[in-house]
């Protein structure tokens, strides 16, 4: 029997390899495996961060371009509330303008037609006295001063 021949140096080489890889796995393999096992875990952490920082980040942009909108908006709003005050100032100072000289030329026709009177007054006057000079000379002066009156009262009066 001769089949059954055991080579012990074989025998503990296999012994030795089965130690190594039991001190191996227990010592080197598994620690390692750990610590790539806490790498991993702490670069998914990390990446998980920096998608909430991003996810963030986006929604920072959101609001900042909601208010950057907004600030537009608000700033249109003002601009046209400007226009229209100056638009609305322009139109009272215009219409207060106008009415200043309207008042002018109202005073002015009043001015003018009063000057008016008073010349037609004076002319009025003037050829009254003219007319009872003349009446004088054509009586020969044998008239008083209230008939001289009454002459021109009624000279006036007809013309």
């Amino acid at each position: 029997m001769q089949l059954l021949r055991i080579d012990w140096n074989v025998v503990f080489t296999i012994i030795n390899l089965i130690v190594l890889y039991l001190a191996l796995r227990k010592f080197l393999i598994k620690p390692v495996t750990n610590i790539m096992e806490q790498r991993k875990q702490m670069i998914e952490g990390d990446i998980a961060d920096a998608r909430k920082e991003k996810d963030k980040a986006y929604d920072l942009k959101a609001q900042y371009e909601d208010k950057l909108t907004q600030a537009h908006k608000e700033s249109s709003e003002i601009i046209e509330k400007a226009r229209k005050s100056a638009q609305t100032e322009y139109n009272n100072k215009v219409s207060v303008a106008s009415a200043e000289a309207d008042r002018i030329i109202k005073d002015a026709h009043k001015a003018v037609e009063l000057d008016r009177e008073k010349t037609v007054q004076d002319l009025q006057s003037e050829i009254a006295g003219l007319a009872v000079a003349a009446a004088e000379k054509v009586l020969g002066e044998s008239g008083t001063k209230e008939s001289n009156q009454l002459m021109y009262d009624q000279f006036l009066a007809k013309a």
